[in-house]
């Protein structure tokens, strides 16, 4: 019977640590997902240094939040994000609109996907 009863808490922690971990990935992938469309408005804009202001505090924050995610999502997935930046990160400094606007949207979509990936659902599992 005791075994029982330990199986279950340990079922139900790790269920609720699971869920725990998804609201987690899903507010961060929000945040960072904030930053870059708000990086994109000053692109449009024209607004090149405030541009590249952002995309460093986009990059410091993703070093915070991002430091614990290889523990739970695919380090693939992180690496990709990643260069996704840093590419972003040299089309803002050389001030292309173009290419800049299309990484921001690729890096922006990249970042979403992530939160939707891991989530507990039926094609996921499948």
């Amino acid at each position: 019977m005791r075994l029982l009863a330990a199986l279950s808490i340990m079922i139900v922690l790790l269920v609720v640590m699971g869920l725990w971990i998804n609201h987690s990935i899903t507010e961060a992938a929000q945040e960072l997902s904030g930053h870059v469309q708000l990086i994109s408005r000053e692109v449009k804009q024209s607004d090149w240094l405030q541009a590249n202001k952002q995309i460093a505090e986009l990059e410091q924050k993703w070093r915070q939040i991002g430091s614990w995610w290889p523990a739970v999502l695919d380090h693939q997935e992180i690496d990709n994000i990643e260069f996704s930046l840093a590419k972003a990160k040299e089309y803002l400094a050389a001030g292309d609109r173009v290419h800049s606007l299309a990484q921001l949207s690729e890096l922006n979509l990249m970042i979403l996907h992530l939160p939707e990936k891991e989530s507990l659902q039926l094609k996921n599992i499948l």
